[in-house]
């Protein structure tokens, strides 16, 4: 009887160990940035865009320039940018971060801007063949109070340029609500 309990004991503590290890591992694979990160990396500079915008779907877009500033953050995990520029006769400032969560192999992007109080969050996926993340959401409607649903899909189209659509979704209809096309400053 003697043996089998410290035969037990030494296996559960066996177990625990091999469990700590794995635990410690996992922890090392979450922490690390990997190639995705590296992939957002590329994006680090400075930026010029022409934003075009579509707040009514049956009435002409508007168009405004806005300057990027992005960088690579807390160790390469996470791209932070910077947007100014001028829209609807103000000044406009926003801040996008997008991350790359290693455990659950997803993106996340966090928007905000002076245009608003709130805070706008997304998460998605990588398509390789099309070079796109495409992220999906909820942001608040200030005249309702309510969240609205909505898509975006930015494009990396080479490491000098990329595009960013958005699309709102009314109801059942989905429309294009934004692109944005960055060019690299040289």
């Amino acid at each position: 009887m003697r043996t089998v309990i410290c035969t037990m004991f030494i296996f559960l503590l066996f177990i625990s160990q091999l469990s700590a290890q794995d635990q410690q591992q996992a922890w090392q694979n979450y922490m690390t940035p990997g190639p995705v990160h590296k992939m957002m990396a590329e994006s680090a500079g400075e930026w010029t865009s022409e934003l075009t915008m579509w707040t009514d779907p049956s009435q002409p877009p508007q168009k405004y320039e806005v300057s990027s500033t992005s960088e690579m953050i807390m160790g390469g995990r996470y791209l932070k940018s910077m947007h100014k520029g001028k829209m609807m006769d103000m000044p406009f400032e926003g801040m996008m971060l997008l991350g790359y969560d290693n455990a659950k192999k997803e993106f996340t992007s966090v928007w905000y801007d002076n245009f608003g109080t709130g805070t706008t969050i997304a998460t998605g996926t990588y398509n390789d063949p099309d070079s796109t993340v495409t992220l999906t959401g909820t942001m608040v409607d200030p005249a309702t109070g309510k969240d609205i649903k909505y898509r975006e899909i930015i494009k990396f189209v080479d490491k000098d340029d990329q595009v960013l659509t958005m699309f709102i979704r009314n109801g059942d209809k989905e429309y294009k609500n934004m692109e944005q096309i960055f060019t690299r400053k040289k």
